[in-house]
């Protein structure tokens, strides 16, 4: 299993444990080949050889499409991007968003259609309050259900 960092939406409270709980303890102990994929440089601590970045061209998708074409069968991405997550889904390789949630093959396409309706209602001029700021709660959140996965696939 490799892991893909989509480094582009990647909230400023989350690099602290992508730092020290997960990327130190975690992805070092395990060996897990980590990439962090994103438009521009993005830091997580420092170098120490566990994790690779790479820079891509500027533009929307471009790090999501470098991210589905590197990414196989049984590798994990963290990314808030729910139509990457479905590309993710669907090449059999996991998914897991900023704020916890592991997509899967059963819920992918429902988050798919949440979030194609309200792109919908916005673009029509509706107003949709958009999602709860990210928070303390969201980012333990995110390291429970992160060590869970690692727990239940590494071992």
């Amino acid at each position: 299993m490799r892991l893909f960092i989509d480094g582009d939406a990647l909230p400023n409270l989350l690099k602290p444990i992508l730092r020290k709980q997960i990327l130190r303890k975690q992805i070092a102990r395990l060996g897990i080949e980590t990439f962090v994929i994103s438009n521009k440089r993005i830091t997580l601590g420092e170098n120490d050889g566990t994790v690779a970045y790479i820079v891509v061209a500027q533009g929307a998708d471009e790090a999501d499409h470098r991210i589905v074409e590197m990414a196989e069968a049984g590798d994990l991405v963290i990314t808030a991007d729910i139509p990457l997550a479905d590309r993710i889904v669907s090449k059999e390789a996991h998914a897991i968003d900023h704020r916890g949630e592991l997509y899967t093959k059963e819920n992918i396409k429902q988050y798919l259609a949440m979030r194609n309706l309200m792109d919908e209602i916005r673009s029509t001029g509706g107003i949709t309050g958009g999602p709860k700021p990210f928070g303390t709660r969201d980012a333990q959140a995110f390291a429970n259900q992160f060590n869970a996965f690692l727990n239940r696939v590494l071992r």
